[in-house]
């Protein structure tokens, strides 16, 4: 249990990663193998709220591809959508994103990448677990958190069984912080 708790916490911050990486629109099934780009987009063009939140890229906006625009434009309407304690806690996370070591964003891409490859129901498993963990009072996170630190590799294997990840092996035994 203690493993599952710890893998999910770490994975959350791999979710942040989504919000800059969410694909524009899916292509629809019957859409050829190769993708078509998106046609790009003048500054002059985006709506003033777009404007305002996607300012820091005007003056390099015509030198973007047009798939990187359209990223842009879709995390822009859904951080005009946000509310202002959900754009707080994603501005919280972005910070968060910044402040890591690039060998940290690497690991934590990684594992999104695991977690996304599980089937539904584990996803479903490991958000739940997530989600006890969290709840949990901080002193009890903390324990836990100490009890898993001090556990040898097979120690943390032997805690829960757990299910492989897309290369085979099981996840990298590492708590976040």
């Amino acid at each position: 249990m203690i493993r599952k708790l710890f893998i999910c916490a770490s994975m959350s911050v791999g979710a942040a990663t989504g919000f800059a990486q969410t694909p524009a629109t899916a292509p629809p099934a019957s859409a050829p193998s190769v993708p078509t780009p998106a046609p790009a987009r003048a500054w002059e063009s985006l709506s003033p709220e777009q404007r305002q939140v996607l300012q820091g890229y005007q003056g390099k906006w015509s030198s973007l591809p047009p798939e990187r625009q359209q990223a842009l434009l879709t995390g822009g309407q859904r951080w005009i959508s946000m509310t202002p304690q959900q754009r707080a806690g994603a501005q919280q996370r972005f910070d968060q994103w910044r402040a890591m070591p690039q060998e940290q964003r690497q690991v934590v891409r990684q594992r999104y990448q695991e977690f996304k490859a599980l089937p539904p129901e584990r996803q479903r498993e490991v958000r739940e677990s997530f989600n006890r963990f969290r709840e949990m009072p901080p002193e009890r996170r903390q324990q836990l958190r100490q009890q898993w630190h001090q556990m040898t590799p097979e120690q943390r294997h032997r805690a829960v069984p757990s299910a492989p990840s897309a290369h085979g092996a099981p996840p990298p035994h590492r708590v976040p912080r």
